[in-house]
């Protein structure tokens, strides 16, 4: 049975395309076990402390360092059980919404998610299949002025996702109709 990750960045709670796009894909996984994860209920910054900790291998972390990871273990964990991540993303001023950028952050965990080798970076998170669902009024997916799509089809890789579907309704305020339309085709034909 395939185990669906379903996160929602948007911070609009009603009226959301991208929290409209994600729910239909998710609902294409007929059967599928589905964890819910909205980041609009914020998620905590990495600040110095975290990064300590993080740093500290686990058999030297104190008591407040293991309690300062619980958090980005969990995320990490949800990852792990996951075979495929749908992601709702509005893009925010070019880019991803704050809420991402800081799940993103609390994921990409050296040991984790990725580890460094002789040859460079290499992502622990295998076999995993993601599918982006896009949104955006005036930013065109993968145009010169796109900061969000990019940024994550790198991330996940790095992190070792790297078969990633996108499925946008995007550049929204020219022709929303035929945009709309356009991305309901792309999800009536993914492979589930």
């Amino acid at each position: 049975m395939t185990h669906l990750l379903h996160i929602d960045a948007s911070a609009r709670s009603q009226g959301s395309i991208s929290r409209e796009l994600s729910t239909k894909i998710t609902a294409r996984f007929e059967g599928a076990t589905i964890t819910r994860r909205d980041l609009a209920n914020a998620l905590p910054q990495i600040d110095e402390a975290w990064i300590g900790a993080n740093f500290t291998p686990a058999a030297d972390r104190s008591d407040a360092q293991t309690a300062l990871l619980a958090q980005s273990d969990s995320l990490v964990d949800e990852i792990m059980a996951a075979d495929v991540l749908v992601i709702g993303v509005p893009i925010y001023n070019f880019s991803v919404p704050a809420s991402l950028k800081a799940w993103i952050d609390l994921i990409s965990r050296v040991g984790r998610t990725f580890q460094y080798t002789e040859n460079g970076p290499q992502g622990l998170l295998t076999n995993k299949r993601a599918i982006l669902a896009v949104a955006s009024g005036g930013t065109q997916v993968e145009s010169a002025i796109d900061f969000a799509v990019p940024y994550l089809k790198h991330v996940l890789a790095f992190n070792g996702i790297t078969e990633v579907e996108v499925i946008a309704a995007d550049a929204l305020g020219q022709d929303a109709e035929a945009k709309l339309q356009s991305a309901q085709s792309a999800i009536a034909a993914l492979a589930t």
